[in-house]
């Protein structure tokens, strides 16, 4: 049988209990783009409750944005935001009683660390010394990826349920026609596409190869809820089976 993560960006101030239900990992934002120390607690208690794994989602501080602008930051500065966001979460989650298992950059800093190599190296380091067992999460055959895994890290790529593509691999801009999948069988189409038969059909209409371990919906997509129900209803129809992505082992020590 054949096995599929799916995950979405939680913790952003959207219904989190609406998609819990469908989804294995939730990606938890940690202060940068959103999020707080009483909504990183919230979100890591509702996932406990609902058996969802717990990512941590550190992105640029860029509240303004929403985190979606790309920065250029020394990499120093790079390693530091992010070794303290994701080591603000593994505190919570620890006193929580729940193991953090990986991470995925948010908006901005999730396409610069894919393209940029002294980012994917300055996250990568950053993760690495909170744990490395931590998993890292990036799009396919990104420099994140690379790094993760010369750094004898667990790195898996993921594709977009409810993001359009365009022909190089890239998704499509948000504000353009094309950026969102909001209606649910199409979104459910998509994931279908991406995990059964890893291709997606780009904005041109090109099948665009996309070898994927999970595939991510996010929670300020108008409907989440109603596609994450439609997508999990669609895997589960086509024969697969839901499982997190873990590494070899996972973080359950005290600080």
């Amino acid at each position: 049988m054949r096995t599929i993560d799916l995950n979405f960006d939680g913790g952003e101030g959207e219904d989190d209990a609406a998609l819990m239900p469908f989804v294995t990992t939730v990606n938890v934002a940690c202060g940068g783009h959103a999020g707080d120390e009483a909504t990183m607690r919230a979100t890591v208690r509702l996932a406990k409750a609902s058996g969802v794994t717990v990512f941590a989602h550190p992105s640029y501080p860029d509240r303004e944005n929403f985190g979606r602008r790309r920065m250029t930051l020394p990499p120093a500065d790079v390693e530091r935001l992010v070794r303290e966001q994701v080591d603000s979460l593994r505190r919570i989650s620890i006193e929580e009683g729940v193991a953090l298992s990986g991470v995925k950059p948010h908006g901005g800093l999730y396409h610069e660390a894919a393209s940029v190599d002294a980012t994917a190296g300055a996250f990568v380091a950053a993760v690495r010394a909170v744990s490395p067992a931590l998993v890292v999460v990036s799009s396919p055959g990104s420099r994140l990826i690379a790094a993760a895994r010369a750094a004898g890290m667990r790195a898996a790529a993921e594709g977009f349920a409810d993001r359009g593509y365009e022909a190089d691999g890239s998704l499509v801009a948000r504000g353009t026609d094309g950026a969102l999948l909001t209606d649910p069988e199409s979104a459910a189409a998509q994931a279908l596409s991406i995990a059964a038969d890893a291709v997606v059909t780009t904005r041109g209409g090109t099948r665009l190869p996309v070898l994927v371990e999970t595939i991510c919906l996010h929670g300020d997509t108008p409907g989440a809820a109603t596609i994450a129900k439609a997508i999990r209803r669609a895997l589960e129809g086509a024969g697969f089976r839901f499982s997190p992505l873990v590494a070899d082992y996972q973080i359950r020590s005290t600080p």
